[in-house]
């Protein structure tokens, strides 16, 4: 995916568990696991909003785009 979800780090920082931060921003553990590990399709800005003002974050801290298309990627793994 070009866009990357990179909590990790933010939570560590923050001493926060997941499962905390679903608490506090109201979406499954199951979600936010779909969302961390790439696999999600898109995100509600609303969602982005909660993780970042629970956080105390910015969007791009937690947001990284990996300078590609989504369509490059794809081609890319139908070549391998």
């Amino acid at each position: 995916m070009a866009i990357k979800v990179h909590l990790e780090d933010v939570l560590k920082a923050r001493g926060m568990t997941s499962k905390e931060l679903c608490a506090l921003v109201g979406i499954t553990e199951a979600n936010l696991s779909i969302l961390r590990s790439g696999k999600a399709k898109g995100i509600r800005f609303g969602t982005v909003n909660r993780i970042c003002y629970f956080l105390h974050c910015d969007v791009g801290d937690i947001l990284k785009f990996d300078g590609r298309l989504e369509e490059e990627e794809h081609e890319m793994q139908k070549k391998i």
